[in-house]
């Protein structure tokens, strides 16, 4: 990897396509630096692993977003766009303690390990399904015919919204990462045809309360945890978001690190055809190292000055945590930019840190594991079907995907 002489122009397209070099010249140059952002936002870019994990965990650094300091630039243009304005602000990406401890707590047990593994016998239906869709058609985009699929289904099927709605949140949430309409309008309509949806169906179990997500949140609130119609609807909303966007990129992402590194993908497989999973274990880990679903780590507000990396932070500053950044630093990582399946020591930031590490890796990891070793042992032959300087990056600001993914493969 070369590394850029001056201080390299961040967020365009070829940034997007490779971002490894820049962070690089970031991290030994500028570790936390004052970006101007393509909003117009200014914000701290933290680049450094240390850095990164001091701020993930400090509780100077709220979620909320009342707490930024914002001008004429920056008004409403943090977070997710229309969620302001359909009333789903009070979610988990949001909000601090105490709010935050109650309301982790009503879901988490959605995702403790023994639901997890109570869902893979789901997930692995989901999985099969799918690539029985395209397996006899010998080419698929993978990420329109498996990636984005899969873990809709899941997180509906969790959510508890019923099949024949499901489509129809594969719509909204398609428009909402295809970004059409312009880079924040398309967003904002299927938000709000999300919250709309949300709000009948939250009216609807109340009738008919079942064993899913959704019914969990209605008795909670039942039963005393003053859980508003809102809070539901907006935990509701953030993990359906944050639910399938991730795993899209974990999949699109692992499987293209894979397809360019022979080599790596080749052991995997025959440990997969061996039977074993220990390669498949470390390997998801550092799949979510090397080139993880999320690039940077969602808003954070300084609530008070504070000092990171040597730079002063004001009250009232943005602070984004550069995760694929921190996890690619040789200081903490031997060999940062080799693909490494075995490696072994990979405590990576992929999912976060601190109190609001991602609720829903657990399903995430599943999901991602699943599809990777079905994949691998249902087309052995998978390879990529253009040049990888074809493929196009999806240039949002926290998660970084492919728009496509094109494969060939022997038809089954």
């Amino acid at each position: 990897m070369t590394v850029p002489n001056t201080a390299p122009e961040l967020f365009t397209w070829e940034f997007a396509a490779n971002p490894y070099p820049a962070y690089a010249w970031l991290r030994e140059n500028a570790p936390v630096r004052r970006t101007t952002l393509p909003s117009g936002v200014e914000a701290w870019l933290v680049t450094r692993y240390a850095d990164a994990r001091q701020a993930l965990a400090d509780g100077r650094l709220s979620k909320n977003p009342d707490h930024h300091a914002e001008d004429a630039h920056g008004k409403n243009k943090t977070g997710i766009p229309g969620e302001r304005s359909a009333n789903l602000m009070t979610h988990l990406l949001n909000i601090d303690p105490p709010d935050h401890t109650r309301l982790r707590r009503l879901v988490s047990k959605a995702f403790t390990p023994r639901r997890v593994a109570e869902f893979a016998p789901r997930v692995q239906e989901l999985t099969d399904d799918l690539i029985d869709r395209f397996a006899r058609r010998g080419e698929a985009d993978l990420i329109h015919d498996f990636a984005f699929p899969l873990p809709i289904y899941a997180i509906c099927d969790l959510l508890g919204v019923p099949r024949e709605d499901q489509d129809d949140l594969r719509d909204w949430a398609g428009m909402m990462i295809r970004h059409g309409g312009g880079p924040r309008g398309g967003v904002a309509r299927s938000v709000k045809k999300i919250r709309g949806y949300l709000a009948e169906l939250i009216h609807r179990k109340r009738n008919d309360l079942g064993d899913d997500l959704i019914s969990g949140l209605i008795r909670a609130s039942d039963h005393g945890e003053h859980l508003t119609e809102n809070e539901a609807a907006a935990m509701c909303f953030v993990l359906l978001f944050a639910g399938f966007e991730t795993t899209i990129n974990l999949i699109g992402n692992g499987v293209h690190a894979l397809l360019l590194n022979p080599p790596q993908r080749a052991l995997l497989q025959e440990s997969i055809e061996r039977g074993e999973t220990a390669l498949l274990d470390t390997g998801i880990e550092e799949l979510l190292r090397y080139d993880g679903p999320v690039e940077l780590a969602t808003w954070r507000f300084a609530t008070e000055p504070l000092t990171i990396g040597g730079q002063r932070i004001a009250t009232g500053d943005p602070v984004l945590v550069v995760l694929a950044a921190a996890d690619r630093d040789p200081a903490r990582f031997a060999d940062p930019d080799t693909l490494d399946l075995s490696r072994g020591d990979n405590q990576h930031l992929g999912y976060g840190h601190g109190i609001h590490y991602c609720l829903g890796a657990p399903l995430a990891r599943l999901e991602g594991r699943t599809a990777l070793e079905t994949l691998l042992r249902r087309l052995p032959d998978l390879q990529l079907a253009c040049d990888p300087a074809d493929l196009r990056w999806r240039g949002g600001l926290i998660m970084r995907g492919l728009r496509e993914l094109p494969v060939r493969f022997t038809s089954a």
